[in-house]
């Protein structure tokens, strides 16, 4: 039998497919923009069918329709990361969230402390010799689907065929369901005149021959719309989205400078749209390769020149960084901020950068505070930044006493807090 035949053989509809997960399972979903929402659909029908059954996943688009309040007692949420459409569900106690690096997810499944009964994923259609390929996000998937019981894969011909470790044979599939449908694309966020000065803030401290993590959103947009200047740029990142494209166009970004796979873009998966899918379709200039290895600290120390982007919900006067709740709620996760700053910390002439905006909710609160909010996660160290930006200029915090600290954030904060923030300085006796 070719590999053409035994693919046929296992060629299911949908309805059946998910008949493969029973109650009590735990199921894997591909995770971002490559949300098999054609096979959870067709799985979360079959809600009165089942029982406490355990959807694991990092950032997922899409509906995510098992947490709906209804499905309470069919199904649970567990993140390791979390998006806006599973924050109710944890905030009211129907899912539960998994702080931990994202370097560390993958060993979650290999060491069965979470242990994969069905993976459900999204591929391309396979190549000529039978190996399709995980497309827009790799992550933790490898991980997930060489520890599951059963792989249901939806092949889908709108899926990219990524280089890289990106590739499952159709042998390794247990379940396949053809299916087109659109893959999720990732909103482009709107600009502003205060990312626009951050992103100038940040430009300035990225030296030619730098190596960069970026993330997603208006800041990271907004400091690749002021790298046009800049030489032999490379990227080795958990993920990038369509600012990229033009860098690569223009010759900044051509990766020569990397000591780690030098000349390829380097990452974990993209968010983006259909532009940023097409750029990555059979690029040999694009690599993916396992979470694990892409956000582990001493990967990334290896390329000279790290610098490491990232941003926050508030940062405190002593430089303590909030990214993933509100107070008490959930809101994110760690993801890799931490990796990437420890990483680029290590790395020769590496700069570790948080940015955000000096206020959140139109201008009424300062996102730079005495102290964070009550319960409030820790998420990076006070140690573990050099530089923390907002659209006022530059701290500097690496090596500096509390007093300096408070100082120079103090001096970044909105005019509108700053005396407040100066009064709470002096309680702590520190004399600003």
């Amino acid at each position: 039998m070719t590999w053409k035949t035994r693919y046929d053989a296992k060629v299911t509809p949908v309805e059946e497919a998910v008949k493969a997960v029973k109650s009590g399972d735990t199921v894997y979903v591909h995770s971002n923009c490559a949300v098999p929402e054609y096979l959870i659909d067709a799985l979360v029908s079959r809600a009165s069918e089942l029982k406490d059954v355990t959807m694991v996943h990092i950032l997922t688009l899409g509906k995510a329709a098992y947490t709906k309040p209804e499905m309470e007692g069919h199904f649970r949420t567990l993140s390791l990361f979390s998006g806006s459409n599973v924050r109710q569900a944890i905030q009211e106690g129907r899912g539960d969230f998994v702080p931990i690096f994202l370097h560390e997810v993958s060993d979650l499944f290999w060491s069965g402390h979470i242990k994969i009964n069905v993976a459900l994923i999204q591929v391309s259609p396979p190549d000529d010799h039978g190996y399709c390929s995980f497309g827009v996000s790799l992550d933790h998937t490898r991980a997930a689907t060489e520890t599951a019981d059963i792989i249901i894969a939806q092949v889908n011909p709108k899926m990219p065929r990524v280089h890289g470790n990106t590739f499952i044979h159709v042998d390794d599939l247990d379940f396949i369901v053809e299916a087109e449908t659109e893959i999720f694309e990732f909103p482009k966020p709107a600009g502003s005149e205060e990312f626009s000065k951050i992103g100038q803030y940040i430009a300035d401290l990225i030296e030619d021959g730098a190596t960069m993590q970026t993330g997603i959103g208006g800041i990271p947009d907004a400091v690749l719309n002021h790298l046009y200047d800049k030489k032999n740029l490379g990227i080795h990142s958990e993920m990038f989205s369509d600012g990229v494209i033009e860098l690569v166009k223009n010759g900044v970004i051509n990766n020569s400078q990397k000591k780690l796979h030098r000349g390829k873009i380097t990452a974990g998966f993209v968010l983006g749209s259909r532009r940023l899918f097409d750029f990555i379709d059979d690029n040999p200039l694009v690599e993916f390769h396992n979470q694990e290895y892409i956000n582990n600290p001493w990967v990334i120390a290896q390329n000279p020149k790290m610098v490491a982007i990232n941003s926050a919900l508030e940062v405190d006067i002593t430089g303590q960084i909030c990214a993933d709740s509100i107070g008490i709620m959930n809101f994110s996760g760690i993801g890799g901020q931490v990796d990437f700053f420890r990483g680029a910390k290590m790395s020769p002439g590496g700069k570790a950068i948080l940015a955000l905006t000096s206020t959140a909710k139109c201008g009424t609160i300062s996102r730079i505070v005495p102290f964070l909010k009550k319960g409030a996660s820790v998420t990076t160290t006070r140690a573990d930044v050099h530089y923390i930006v907002t659209e006022y200029g530059v701290a500097y915090v690496h090596g500096k006493s509390l007093r300096e600290r408070a100082k120079a954030l103090i001096n970044i904060a909105h005019p509108t807090f700053r005396e407040d923030l100066e009064k709470a300085a002096w309680e702590w006796n520190l004399k600003v």
